[in-house]
C-alpha cells in the first residue's frame, strides 16, 4: 500500500472541495483561488511570464491548476505575448466549469487532469502547489517534484512555477513553504542548467524560471 499517494490523493480532494467552496463565495475573482487581490495576481503572471523568450514568434502553453482561467486571460491581453493554444488543466470540475464560461476563445482548451497531458512550449504553475492541507512537508515536496518533471517533460522551451517562501515570519498551518535553494538545486540537477530565481518582489513567495535552452 502506497500511504505517500494515499495521501496526496486525499489532500487533492481536499483542496477541490476548499476552492469549489471559494469559488461559490466569491465567484471568479483572484480570492476565489485564495490571493488577495488582482493586482498581486497580475504581478506573479508577470514573474512567471518572464521565462518566455521575446523572440518568440507563436507559443503555446500549459497552465497547470488554471482554475477560472485568469492565466489565459492575462496573457491574452498582452500584446507583445503571441499566445496560439493554451492548455488549462485542473482537478475541480466546477473550476472547470467557471473557465469555459470566463473564455469563450478557441486558443483554450480546458482539461480535467492530474497531470499535463500536452505538449507546450511553455508550461507555468501559480499558486497550485501552496496549500498542503494535512500532507507533510516531505509528502508534498515529493509531489512538487514529480510534477515539475511532468511539466518538463511536456514543455519544449521552458516552465516557471511559484510557492510561498520559508523567508517569512509566520506560517498558516495548511499551507506548504518551500526552501527556494532546495527547488533551484532540483531544477538545475534535474530540468535544466538555465535556471533562474526570482525573490525580489513584494510577496511572500519566489518565482522559478527554467529555460530548457540557452536564454542567449
Amino acid at each position: 500500500m502506497d500511504t505517500r499517494r494515499d495521501k496526496v490523493s486525499e489532500t487533492l480532494d481536499g483542496i477541490v472541495d476548499l476552492y469549489e467552496k471559494n469559488l461559490a463565495d466569491y465567484g471568479r475573482t483572484s480570492k476565489s483561488v485564495g490571493w488577495k487581490d488582482d493586482v498581486s495576481q497580475r504581478l506573479r503572471f508577470n514573474k512567471l511570464a518572464s521565462v518566455i523568450n521575446p523572440q518568440d514568434e507563436s507559443i503555446t502553453v500549459n497552465d497547470f491548476g488554471c482554475g477560472y482561467g485568469a492565466m489565459f486571460q492575462y496573457f491574452a491581453a498582452q500584446p507583445d505575448v503571441p499566445l496560439v493554444k493554451y492548455y488549462g488543466y485542473d482537478i475541480s470540475e466546477e473550476m472547470l466549469a467557471a473557465a469555459t464560461a470566463a473564455v469563450p476563445d478557441s486558443r483554450a482548451v480546458f482539461i480535467k487532469a492530474s497531470r499535463v497531458t500536452e505538449e507546450a512550449d511553455y508550461s507555468f504553475v501559480s499558486g497550485t502547489f501552496n496549500v498542503r492541507l494535512g500532507a507533510s512537508d516531505q509528502v508534498w515536496s515529493d509531489y512538487i517534484k514529480e510534477v515539475l518533471l511532468n511539466l518538463a517533460a511536456n514543455s519544449r522551451r521552458g516552465i516557471a512555477f511559484n510557492l510561498l517562501s520559508t523567508y517569512v515570519d509566520w506560517k498558516q498551518e495548511n499551507l506548504y513553504y518551500a526552501d527556494p535553494f532546495m527547488f533551484f538545486d532540483f531544477c538545475k540537477r534535474n530540468i535544466s542548467r538555465y535556471v533562474s530565481l526570482l525573490h525580489d518582489y513584494p510577496l511572500y513567495e519566489w518565482t522559478i524560471v527554467v529555460r530548457k535552452g540557452d536564454p542567449q
